[in-house]
């Protein structure tokens, strides 16, 4: 895994520039990404300049060392991610006669380009990958990224110029960088607690939207194209159905098996996440089956016994026997990682699974230097308890007069939030469902939605923007509307919307920027591009059905694990945050919130947060959440932006 930015501008510009050592300030504000080496390219006369940090992953001798010139000398390439079938492309290359200099997949995949094109390679590729090409011949910077979003690539226009980085922190290096404020792109944070699709933070600044290609030429607008697309891929999976469940087992086992062992290569320690989920254990299972030693496996526990699972990956460890290590975390721990999240993330971003995930990842990285993950099963296999909840009693009650359901969305938000956890921890262990007040307060707020759109939104919602922003917002899709009349079910509706943007937007960019933080490879078996097309192929009764979750999964780790281990409520990988902002970590978050009153009341309509910030201190339910993504906001501000010297739509005051 590796990190990539660069420039492309006028060539008096890129004289400045390469005096000032523009591109080596870019490469060490994201070293973390690649401790092992860096490397800068640079031809002033065209005005263009690739920078590359480097994790060394496949080959460790300096024949992976980038950026890479190919062999016709076209093309030059700063390349991060891993390529899995790089071996069977380089001997589609051999066999035309190409000589290779290195066991480099980056060297494959550029000479994959010089012979077959940009886009016909991208679709060759099986991989996690983001990279920038420059082609002498055309003067064309090309971006691209990988199918699914695993790894990252923003771009934008600076100084007449473009810029482009896998992490928006490698801009500030750019001399005269004074980005504004998006006004869309804040609304959409503090809606989704993250900014999704191809917006940034900042106006002018873009991502690479998962599966497509982007072409920079000098000061002209960007071109773009989709080389694979997830519409296209559910509109086709939904007219080839596997509707056999044995022989649709057996083909994601093929499949599974297939995308585990490729990721298994590595020439340097490789282990695995193990928390107590289905995801997880059936990653580390196919991997256990696959090598001839024991798989090293890591997962995190805390103190608090409603939150922990450590046991549970430890039954799994053993049962498979896997050399296990677990570290158990505290709320002092996590106030001490606290200050770093704004630099780690780079944009307001509010998971607060990023604390365990960042913690965890420190962790493994003190032993192995790549890790597998289960991250992708529930987008995919229908692993949210929501995506059943037109069912049973729920979907009763929605069919319920709006009236109705206004009230007992009322009754509901009324109940204290530590009376529902209350309720929870009576229930048993093995049926206990974690963040109760939370998942209560969600439920109500979808029974308030007339539409069954903006019903299942209302799961994946913290504030409603246009109450809490003092700013009138800019007018445009909400880009979480589906395509009309493609979905017949609610449930598959939300898995498209989830795997197109919750997923990228939230749940990959927490793995990438954790991980690389820690400089540790995360590779995810069940995001291969053909496990994801397959899943599209299997009706809605194999993923989320009455009966369980992500069925077709569970029945498959449950040929290599026992059910009665594994077999629990779905509890996410998450942190006691509600708890800890009543207690350690109480004091930070009213200064964190004094410092927004003071900074960011132009921005927000502070009495909604502070109402929000009393409720929550009271036990009402749903309430964490929202403030940590105001906590988020306000810690993003004063690690990025001067006092006083940005506002939404504008720059520098």
């Amino acid at each position: 895994m590796c990190g990539i930015a660069g420039y492309l501008v006028n060539s008096s510009t890129a004289a400045a520039w390469s005096e000032r050592s523009v591109l080596h300030e870019m490469a060490n504000a994201i070293r973390h990404r690649g401790p092992d080496d860096e490397g800068v390219w640079s031809d002033p006369q065209d005005g263009i300049g690739l920078a590359h940090r480097r994790l060394a992953i496949l080959d460790l001798s300096p024949g992976g060392h980038q950026p890479m010139v190919s062999a016709c000398h076209r093309f030059v390439i700063a390349f991060n991610g891993e390529i899995y079938n790089h071996q069977s492309l380089r001997r589609d290359l051999e066999s035309v006669g190409h000589s290779f200099r290195s066991s480099s997949d980056t060297e494959v995949l550029i000479e994959a380009v010089a012979r077959w094109g940009i886009e016909a390679t991208c679709r060759r590729l099986v991989g996690m990958f983001a990279f920038a090409l420059w082609d002498s011949r055309e003067r064309c910077l090309w971006l691209a990224r990988d199918r699914i979003g695993k790894k990252p690539v923003y771009y934008g226009r600076v100084n007449n110029g473009a810029g482009f980085a896998s992490e928006l922190k490698a801009f500030w290096a750019i001399p005269g960088f004074a980005p504004s404020v998006s006004q869309g792109a804040l609304a959409e944070y503090l809606r989704y607690g993250y900014v999704a699709d191809q917006h940034t933070i900042f106006d002018g600044i873009t991502k690479v939207l998962p599966g497509e290609i982007v072409c920079l030429r000098g000061t002209g607008e960007p071109v773009r194209s989709r080389y694979w697309s997830l519409l296209d891929v559910a509109e086709t999976g939904l007219k080839q159905r596997i509707e056999d469940e044995r022989e649709a087992e057996e083909m994601l086992l093929t499949a599974l098996r297939d995308a585990t062992r490729s990721r298994m290569m590595a020439d340097v320690p490789l282990g695995a996440f193990l928390s107590g989920g289905i995801d997880s254990g059936l990653v580390v299972s196919l991997m256990q089956e696959a090598a001839s030693n024991p798989v090293r496996t890591f997962s995190i526990g805390f103190n608090e016994a409603s939150f922990n699972e450590a046991d549970v990956a430890r039954a799994v460890a053993a049962h498979l026997g896997t050399q296990h290590t677990e570290l158990f975390i505290s709320d002092m721990q996590a106030l001490e990682l606290v200050p770093r999240l704004a630099d780690i993330f780079d944009e307001p971003f509010a998971d607060t699974s990023q604390i365990p995930t960042f913690l965890l990842a420190s962790l493994t990285r003190e032993h192995v230097t790549v890790a597998l993950t289960g991250d992708g099963g529930d987008e995919s296999f229908g692993g949210y308890a929501r995506y059943r909840n037109d069912r049973g009693l729920t979907g009763l009650l929605y069919g319920l007069p709006y009236p109705l359901r206004k009230t007992l969305a009322q009754g509901l938000l009324a109940v204290p939030g530590n009376t529902w956890e209350a309720a929870a921890y009576a229930l048993p262990r093995n049926r206990r469902p974690r963040f109760l007040a939370s998942k209560v307060a969600k439920y109500a707020r979808a029974l308030r939605m007339k539409d069954g759109g903006e019903r299942n939104k209302a799961f994946l919602s913290f504030w409603n923007p246009e109450m809490l922003l003092r700013h009138p917002l800019h007018s445009g899709a909400d880009p979480f509307d589906a395509p009309g009349g493609l979905f017949e079910a609610s449930s598959e509706a939300m898995q498209f919307w989830e795997s197109q943007h919750y997923l990228p937007g939230d749940l990959l960019a927490k793995v990438d920027r954790a991980t690389m933080a820690a400089s540790l490879e995360a590779r995810c078996p069940l995001l291969d591009h053909r496990v994801v097309e397959l899943a599209w192929r299997l009706p809605e009764s194999h993923k989320a059905s009455r009966s369980s979750l992500k069925r077709i999964l569970r029945n498959l780790l449950f040929r290599y694990v026992p059910r009665e281990m594994i077999d629990l409520p779905k509890q996410g990988f998450s942190v006691p945050i509600g708890a800890w902002l009543r207690s350690s970590l109480k004091d930070w978050a009213g200064d964190t919130l004094a410092h927004g009153r003071s900074e960011l009341g132009e921005w927000i309509d502070w009495r909604l947060v502070d109402a929000s910030w009393a409720a929550h201190q009271s036990g009402g339910p749903g309430e964490s959440e929202k403030l940590w993504t105001i906590l988020m906001l306000c810690c993003w501000h004063q690690r990025w932006l001067e006092r006083g010297s940005q506002h939404p739509g504008g720059g520098r005051s």
